[in-house]
């Protein structure tokens, strides 16, 4: 039910460029009106913020409770992919949040997933083909074509691969992209093909070749993948081609804010407030044609209210007129959720993680970097006992392995540096992009009772230290909590600050576990079916006589 109501204050104009006293009339979810007048109010009215990229799968919440955290910060807008849930259910699981997230007052726009599997080199729960996409262009929550991670297949203009960017361009689509790396000719290449944004640049070099090509840079900070440093710089000469988004955004760090931090920071840089705003909650709009207002006469009446343009504190967020969040409260009710999933493995043996020494001289090692998806790879000594390699805390050289959750297989083992675990393992089933099971630890024994936990939840993260034991279940689709999303932050944050007693240095460290398995980002990552280069899409050996 629509309340006629007024706001009043100094008003934001994005379209003029500039701020002026006035009220705004909000008649039926719309405004009706905007009267310029002299108004007691010094706060602020702007349009509100807007994720420009988002895995909602990774907050670890159903969309229907992410959507009560983000009101919170000002953010009326998701341009989602849910390719996470879709390599685990397929078209069901892509329906599935679409069908949640209709059951608030939160605009969610949703993409048909390009890459599901997302290679072919991992064990994923599901396919969508380019028949299931044509069927979700048929749904007026989908907006766009998702990222299209298979950048070789567009290089090399694979037919299967360019069958789904062409149903984008007959349905009048968007089309994402992932093209980590791309630069000068292949930029173009890549850019060529009809794909029009990039989120995974981490220099402002790349993305300047991106730009170049045609394409819009869209601004990263989430929980592990942060480059807003290294790109915010391109603003100020290309405001009209940056957004800013999360891309995965854990659920403590969803509860300290969201794009509104990015806005801050930005200013704080000196950035002109509307060049920040345009990234911040009109160019998504503008590019990916959403239906949301931008604090125009006859717009839906999207907006915020802010108490000054230093602290940018968020008083109130509105959403098709309705007030959903107020004074740093959410006002969406908790909603039940159903729970669905796709998990389907025994528990695993200590001695199924172990690696024989054989004549291995060298190790292959995964060399992760905090705040990054990038991986290099590295050599290393083994440290081996009787006869079998085993984690090295002193060197910092940990076992990594990736278990197959859809059916009964041994475990993909490697190794991996810069965790910083010192004893006991940290496992979860949000595991980029198949969301296998995921695990890093000391011992054998830990990984197995870490994976175990997970196993017996069916999904989840967990951490074991010794006889201590934490876990946060995650039932649908073995990748999100159906609980009030308030509370999953809370167990997530207990179960991250264990992580760190046992000695992780990482900032995320699950977030940055889960995306070990990522392989279509360089340059060494491993899958369920074993370790595999990014450089060159192969599989490669985890221990060689060198």
């Amino acid at each position: 039910m629509h309340t006629d109501f007024t706001v009043s204050g100094r008003i934001i104009d994005l379209h003029q460029q500039e701020i002026y006293e006035g009220t705004v009339h909000v008649t039926n979810g719309q405004i009706s009106k905007i009267v310029r007048e002299v108004t007691e109010s010094q706060k602020y009215i702007l349009p509100g913020f807007i994720d420009a990229h988002v895995h909602v799968e990774s907050s670890m919440l159903v969309p229907c409770e992410f959507a009560r955290l983000a009101v919170v910060h000002g953010t009326v807008t998701t341009v989602s992919d849910p390719h996470e849930i879709g390599n685990v259910l397929g078209i069901k699981g892509v329906e599935y949040m679409i069908e949640n997230g209709n059951k608030v007052p939160f605009k969610f726009y949703f993409g048909a997933p390009s890459c599901v599997p997302a290679t072919p080199f991992e064990t994923a729960g599901a396919e969508i083909t380019a028949a299931d996409i044509e069927k979700l262009f048929q749904r007026k929550e989908i907006k766009y074509l998702a990222e299209m991670m298979n950048w070789p297949g567009v290089l090399n203009r694979d037919a299967s691969v360019m069958e789904k960017i062409e149903l984008a361009k007959k349905y009048g689509k968007t089309v994402d992209g992932h093209a980590p790396g791309l630069r000068g000719e292949q930029a173009l290449l890549y850019a060529s093909a009809g794909i029009s944004t990039d989120h995974e640049c981490f220099t402002a070099e790349e993305a300047l070749d991106k730009l170049a090509a045609g394409m819009k840079i869209l601004i990263r900070e989430g929980s592990a993948a942060k480059n807003f440093e290294a790109l915010i710089p391109l603003l100020a000469d290309y405001p009209d081609d940056i957004m800013f988004c999360s891309d995965d955004k854990h659920p403590d760090n969803l509860v300290e804010g969201h794009i509104n931090l990015l806005v801050k920071r930005a200013l704080a840089k000196g950035h002109g407030l509307f060049h920040v705003l345009k990234a911040a909650c009109k160019n998504p709009i503008d590019h990916f044609k959403l239906d949301v207002g931008l604090l125009q006469q006859n717009d839906p009446a999207d907006f915020i209210v802010v108490d000054n343009l230093d602290d940018f504190n968020i008083l109130k967020t509105y959403i098709n007129g309705e007030l959903v969040a107020a004074q740093g409260r959410t006002n969406i009710p908790f909603t039940p959720s159903e729970k669905i999933n796709n998990f389907n493995t025994a528990p695993k043996a200590p001695e199924q993680f172990a690696i024989a020494a054989d004549k291995a001289t060298q190790i292959r090692v995964i060399e992760t970097f905090d705040g990054q998806l990038i991986t290099k790879e590295q050599w290393a000594t083994p440290k081996i006992e009787n006869g079998f390699i085993v984690s090295d805390t002193a060197q910092d050289v940990l076992k990594l392995t990736v278990v197959n959750r859809y059916e009964n297989a041994e475990p993909a083992v490697a190794f991996i540096k810069n965790v910083g675990l010192k004893r006991g393992a940290i496992a979860s089933s949000v595991g980029h992009d198949s969301h296998n099971i995921i695990a890093v630890g000391a011992d054998d024994e830990s990984i197995a009772k870490a994976v175990n936990l997970i196993i017996g939840a069916k999904g989840g993260v967990a951490a074991v230290d010794g006889t201590v034991e934490q876990l946060l279940p995650l039932p649908v689709a073995g990748i999100m909590s159906a609980e009030d999303g308030y509370k999953v932050a809370n167990a997530y944050s207990a179960i991250d600050k264990m992580s760190k007693d046992m000695g992780s240095t990482l900032a995320s460290p699950f977030m940055t576990l889960s995306f070990m398995a990522l392989l279509v980002i360089p340059s060494l990552k491993l899958s369920d079916k074993g370790l595999f280069n990014g450089d060159v899409f192969q599989f490669v050996s985890v221990a060689e006589a060198r």
